[in-house]
């Protein structure tokens, strides 16, 4: 067996997952369901229930029907619309985002968080008193002493792992601690605490947290105690003696790998498969953690033997052996405030006739002009006079885009005909066109505005993918926005149209032909990713010259100057 890779724990890493979190939103909303057993349906299916509903053999992807039979009193709530659960996941990041320095704070899908706390760690252990840790002081501003939270530094907040253990059981093992890991992990726990009461008192949503010294450990171990609990991992994470005497890894060895964040099904499946195939190895049925890491001869370039192949990262063995130890070195990363694209899609039984197509069409169309609104606006307060919305004036608050895409990219996905060689349906096919800057009047409503873009724009793009009218039948949609451009800067209040738009012609000259990132599905209803995607976009050198007319001033002007003229109605609106 290969040696344990080293270990650093310099850092302090939260994780946050907000309890049954579809749920939590309606629950928020209306208070009184929270003592009613509540089911999110989407399509068919309980995407999530609450813990009510629970208590009463409800579960998740139980079909609705068999849910009913379960618990007739159940309360059903719609959830295919994503934009209260978006909204909801943005505010609440952005609510946690500002108690914590340095920005360092990672969204994980709707539901879960990754903060790093190091470095508000470190000044709150030089703070201590040790003469008086029961009335101890946590700082939340470096620069305002009264900022912060009182708490009993001679005891850990929350749960533990192991069970039972506490701060004076380790006092006694300095030998183990030689980063003062254990004092660290204290003030993180009351730390954790404090964040989720205010998440809970302010917000009304309660959250589970794991608190460790890298993202994987930090999320593992808050699965320990659920729901609205926390648990840490104590030390010694590394022992020079006996490395078994670590508590990292008594706390993975018990666990599946496939329940280890970052080695995916498929990785899983090959390592499972060489192991029970070893005659050291026991059967699939129980395999965890210990017997792979523990298997003779297991090590990095055995893991690499097994999982490299097209596509596989470089060090994927080293990458593997690392996470069955518990050392993970991956940054917390701080969001940006603004996605690359926005991506909307939805599956269909049937899609053969084209004005059911375009009122689906309008459907995602009005669903992305959320989601742009959703993502790319920020409020703000106008000191300088340069309100971009037309319901604010100089001194009120009002709403400016972050960003503005400049494409817009319909995808479909065809179904095979009956009969066709191996019924495998065809691969995604996309066309792309210059967003018209009137999506982005924050004045009209989403639905009027999808109603233009479609009626304008993506009925032409749809029928330069199928131009006949009959003889298809689609079952995915998709509609994106991308080629993004930063309009606000993180460290500036103002903008430089003019220079922005000059850096991005230099980036993107008009008309080249650089290929977009395909997008994945992004909402629980959306078909899984197609096998094989070949993006197909459609050039017509009549389409280039054709005249489009100006929103802004009504001149017709040639397909290929469309963008550089709306970048100048653009700067001199400013």
């Amino acid at each position: 067996m290969a040696a344990a890779p080293l270990r650093d724990d310099q850092r302090i890493i939260l994780h946050f997952d907000y309890d049954c979190f579809y749920a939590s939103v309606f629950e928020v909303e209306q208070p009184i369901l929270k003592t009613l057993p509540l089911a999110v349906q989407q399509k068919q299916i309980v995407v999530t229930c609450n813990y009510e509903a629970r208590r009463r053999g409800l579960h998740k992807l139980q079909l609705i029907k068999e849910a009913k039979k379960v618990c007739p009193d159940v309360v059903i709530v719609l959830g295919e619309d994503l934009t209260k659960f978006r909204d909801a996941s943005k505010d609440l990041y952005l609510f946690l985002r500002g108690f914590i320095w340095d920005g360092g704070v990672e969204k994980l899908g709707f539901d879960e968080i990754f903060i790093d706390v190091t470095d508000m760690i470190a000044y709150n252990a030089a703070m201590l008193n040790p003469h008086d840790l029961s009335h101890s002081f946590f700082h939340l501003n470096r620069q305002d002493p009264t900022v912060g939270f009182e708490f009993d530094a001679t005891n850990l907040y929350g749960r533990v792992y192991p069970d039972g253990a506490s701060a004076a059981d380790l006092s006694s093992r300095a030998e183990f601690d030689p980063l003062q890991l254990r004092t660290r992990l204290l003030l993180a726990s009351h730390l954790a605490g404090y964040l989720r009461g205010q998440l809970e008192d302010q917000k009304g949503y309660t959250a589970t947290a794991g608190i460790s010294t890298s993202k994987t450990l930090a999320k593992l171990v808050g699965t320990v105690h659920k729901p609205n609990s926390q648990t840490t991992l104590l030390p010694p994470y590394a022992t020079v003696k006996d490395p078994e005497e670590s508590n990292v890894l008594k706390f993975l060895d018990s666990r599946e790998i496939r329940a280890i964040p970052g080695i995916g099904s498929k990785s899983s499946r090959k390592i499972i498969s060489y192991v029970t195939a070893s005659e050291h190895a026991k059967a699939e049925d129980g395999l965890t953690v210990r017997d792979i890491r523990l298997l003779p001869g297991m090590g990095p370039p055995v893991l690499e033997r097994i999982l490299s192949g097209p596509g596989a990262p470089r060090g994927i063995g080293m990458r593997v052996w690392e996470l069955l130890h518990g050392v993970d070195n991956s940054p917390v990363g701080e969001a940006r405030d603004v996605p690359t694209q926005i991506s909307i899609e939805d599956s269909y039984g049937s899609l053969d006739n084209f004005e059911v197509a375009r009122k689906a069409m309008i459907a995602l169309a009005a669903s992305l002009i959320r989601r742009m609104r959703t993502d790319l606006t920020e409020k703000y307060t106008d000191v300088e006079g340069e309100a971009t919305s037309a319901s604010a004036s100089h001194g009120e608050t009002g709403v400016r885009w972050l960003a503005r895409p400049r494409s817009l990219r319909l995808s479909t996905v065809p179904r095979s005909l009956p009969g066709s060689e191996n019924g495998h349906s065809h691969s995604r096919i996309s066309h792309s066109a210059p967003l018209p800057q009137y999506v982005f009047n924050l004045d009209e409503s989403e639905d009027a505005l999808a109603e233009r873009l479609v009626r304008e724009l993506t009925t032409s793009m749809f029928r330069k993918l199928h131009r006949e009218r009959t003889g298809w039948n689609l079952r995915v949609l998709n509609l994106a926005v991308t080629n993004m451009v930063d309009l606000v800067g993180k460290h500036s209040s103002g903008r430089d149209i003019g220079r922005m738009f000059q850096r991005q012609e230099a980036e993107h000259p008009e008309g080249s032909t650089a290929p977009q990132p395909l997008p994945m599905p992004n909402t629980p209803q959306s078909t899984p990713a197609v096998a094989s995607e070949a993006v197909w976009e459609e050039s017509d050198e009549e389409d280039e010259m054709t005249g489009v007319q100006c929103n802004a001033c009504g001149a017709s002007i040639p397909h290929f100057a469309r963008t550089a003229h709306e970048v100048y109605h653009t700067s001199a609106s400013q």
